[in-house]
């Protein structure tokens, strides 16, 4: 029993290449990050949305000049 091979050999040439699906709307993946995610980049911006740009908040304010300037 430990001679035997832990995987069954398959020949490539016959073997049709295995198509990743989107796990939310089933759409073949082909970006590497897509496939490890298992999420197409559209659902993954569906699911994880970005956050707010803080940068945009930010405003002048109106100050009094400093004394003695």
């Amino acid at each position: 029993m430990g001679d035997e091979p832990l995987a069954i050999e398959i020949d490539s040439a016959s073997a049709e290449p295995r198509r990743i699906r989107c796990r939310l709307c089933g759409r073949p993946l082909t970006g590497p990050e897509s496939r490890r995610t298992g999420l197409g980049p559209a659902c993954d911006a569906k699911l994880h949305p970005a956050g707010p740009d803080i940068r945009t908040r930010r405003h002048e304010v109106d100050q009094d000049t400093l004394p003695g300037t």
